[in-house]
């Protein structure tokens, strides 16, 4: 009767875990500068309350990824939803966007998507903190690249972002991650690949404009071009956190540095709301 009891009592427990486990959803936008409908997940946290307003963190795939890659890949990332009241939201990139408007490829219209499409989306179907210090973006890899690449370009919208072995300097790979695809040959459009890589754009922030962190594994083959972006925003005086620690290219590091990252934006989000008001 005792082990009976008892593993009623687990199963009980169970059950009311899984009734408090965050929400996960996945929605289909129309997107009107391409034409097409687009898959995002989002996540809401267990005691999501419409009455309550919420902060949205968006959170980035990399090459050859989709919107799924997230939620299947990380079985930690909704309890992040929970721990800190936030919303996530994990967008569908492509395979090879690189998250900005391709003069290449006139169906590729990312950052008018993400920027202003999927935000203005999100603000309306779910109850957020409808303005930039209520919303920060940050990814992996070619969506690491995109977090600052969108943060940077839409201070605007944005009040905080991060990257994780983020490609923040394309020009080392002019055959490599579908770049031509989006930009044309290195050879042939220099200037492009110039104007969009993450290190040649901190001109367009100032100091406190954003609250940036970004890292990247020691082992990393972009690890050389995140410390190269850390240099060049302590020369301009721009706070930000950097870290390397150990690990490559790969999932478990990733797993492991979401985590940091999301603790750095919940206190954005708390320290925003008392600048705010």
């Amino acid at each position: 009767m005792y082990k009976r009891k008892s593993l009623l009592v687990i199963l009980l427990m169970l059950f009311a875990f899984n009734l408090q486990a965050a929400m996960v959803d996945t929605v289909s936008i129309f997107s009107d500068s391409m034409h097409k409908s687009i898959k995002d997940v989002v996540i809401r946290p267990s005691a999501y309350n419409p009455s309550q307003r919420y902060p949205v963190l968006y959170l980035l795939h990399g090459y050859s990824g989709n919107y799924s890659d997230w939620i299947k890949k990380d079985p930690e990332l909704s309890g992040l939803a929970d721990e800190y009241g936030m919303l996530i939201v994990c967008p569908d990139g492509a395979f090879a966007s690189w998250y900005f408007d391709s003069p290449e490829e006139k169906g590729s219209l990312y950052e008018t998507y993400i920027s202003r499409e999927l935000v203005s989306y999100i603000d309306k179907h779910y109850s957020t903190v409808n303005k930039r210090e209520g919303r920060a973006i940050t990814g992996l890899s070619m969506g690491g690249h995109g977090a600052l690449y969108l943060a940077f370009k839409h201070l605007d919208v944005f009040g905080a972002a991060g990257s994780m072995s983020g490609g923040v300097d394309l020009r080392p790979f002019p055959d490599s991650f579908g770049l031509n695809q989006v930009l044309g040959k290195y050879s042939q459009y220099p200037e492009r690949w110039e104007q969009n890589s993450v290190v040649n754009m901190l001109y367009l922030i100032k100091s406190n404009s954003l609250a940036l962190t970004f890292d990247c594994g020691a082992d990393d083959f972009f690890c050389l071009y995140n410390k190269q972006l850390h240099e060049k925003l302590l020369e301009r005086n721009i706070p930000h956190e950097y870290t390397s620690r150990p690990g490559g290219h790969s999932w478990e590091y990733w797993c492991n540095s979401i985590k940091y990252q999301a603790l750095f934006f919940n206190n954005f989000f708390k320290t925003s709301k008392i600048k705010a008001g």
